[in-house]
């Protein structure tokens, strides 16, 4: 098993650079990717480009490109120059992202999310391999059959001519599409004693891709909050925000794909609470009313011997990477985060 870093997003003054001490401190240790996301501010892309300019091992991935904001080809274009300037350190990921950002930011409707995202990704393939690229499927048709264009072919030579694509999923049928299309998944609200039954519907997926196949060579990226200290409950209170904005906001109160994972994993009436408090703008009960238990089987709390136990349970689980979003404050305390995080993975002898 492997350790990533989650740097999230860039909102102003000197985060960047922040990040960037982080990222390299991550590097300098080991960790094999570091992550970024977009929602309707910073752009992955562009962060991840900067980054890259300013190590020279460390993967760079997106976490996630948004499928509504790019066509197919243009994250095709993108991908392979991220590759290239980064010497093959680029991952793709790619995820739909919700109703809300996709018609509300991008002007998309998000309608038959599956089907859009298999097109999505195989006309991305077939573009990074340099196909001259003609496709025609319910979401996508290329090149338009009543106008000028033409079949065309990505024109940049890529370091590789198959970047990783990762998907971000979370229902049952999109871990199934993840194992059936994708390299890899990037899971969110990871609790190692559930994560067998989500990899059961990714092996259904690799079934269809591949009968035998197994999740040989397929990387499950779990994403894990951190936050060192040996009182269990002050280091859950910093995450306590994020659970509550995925169980709570991040959606609709008719669809919120963070709540319904977290009704399956057995918190039904509490996802409830969490939910009818924040959409009443309740953030601060909201914020109290995610059951501290909850918040301890998702996250790494604790001091190196309790996380070295708990990044076991992650492998023993099938997690090959765990990507960590440390909750400090400051950027030496996420700094000595990484360090610790690094040594318990040493102590618990699952590393590879």
């Amino acid at each position: 098993m492997r350790l990533g870093l989650n740097i999230g997003f860039v909102y102003g003054g000197d985060d960047h650079l922040d990040h960037l001490r982080v990222v390299r401190e991550a590097e300098r240790l080991g960790y094999s990717v570091t992550w970024a996301a977009e929602a309707y501010g910073s752009d992955a892309a562009t962060l991840l480009s900067w980054i890259a300019a300013q190590t020279s091992t460390i993967d760079v991935g997106a976490a996630v490109f948004q499928i509504p904001a790019r066509t197919p080809a243009m994250t095709a274009m993108t991908a392979a120059t991220l590759d290239k300037l980064s010497g093959g350190r680029f991952r793709l990921g790619l995820g739909v992202s919700g109703p809300q950002v996709s018609e509300g930011w991008h002007g998309v409707r998000f309608d038959k999310p599956l089907g859009r995202t298999r097109e999505y990704v195989a006309i991305v393939n077939a573009a990074m391999r340099r196909e001259t690229v003609a496709f025609e499927g319910e979401h996508f048709t290329l090149p338009l059959p009543d106008g000028p264009g033409k079949p065309l072919k990505l024109t940049i030579r890529p370091v590789r001519d198959h970047v990783p694509v990762y998907l971000a999923a979370v229902g049952p049928k999109n871990l199934e599409l993840a194992g059936e299309i994708a390299d890899g998944w990037l899971g969110i609200l990871n609790d190692p004693t559930y994560l067998g039954e989500q990899l059961n519907h990714i092996r259904t997926g690799r079934e269809v891709r591949q009968p035998g196949l197994g999740l040989d060579g397929f990387d499950t990226v779990v994403s894990v909050p951190v936050v060192a200290g040996e009182d269990i409950a002050a280091a859950a209170d910093p995450i306590r925000g994020y659970t509550a904005l995925y169980i709570g906001g991040m959606g609709s109160r008719e669809k919120n794909f963070y709540n319904a994972l977290a009704v399956r994993m057995g918190y039904a009436d509490e996802a409830k609470e969490v939910q009818d408090l924040y959409l009443a703008k309740k953030h601060r009960e909201a914020m109290a009313a995610v059951p501290q238990g909850f918040i301890d089987s998702i996250s790494l709390l604790g001091g190196k011997e309790r996380m070295a136990d708990k990044l076991t349970a992650y492998a023993e689980a099938g997690a090959t990477t765990v990507a960590l979003t440390p909750f400090e404050p400051t950027v030496e305390a996420r700094i000595d985060t990484l360090r610790t995080v690094a040594e318990a993975l040493e102590l618990a002898g699952v590393g590879d």
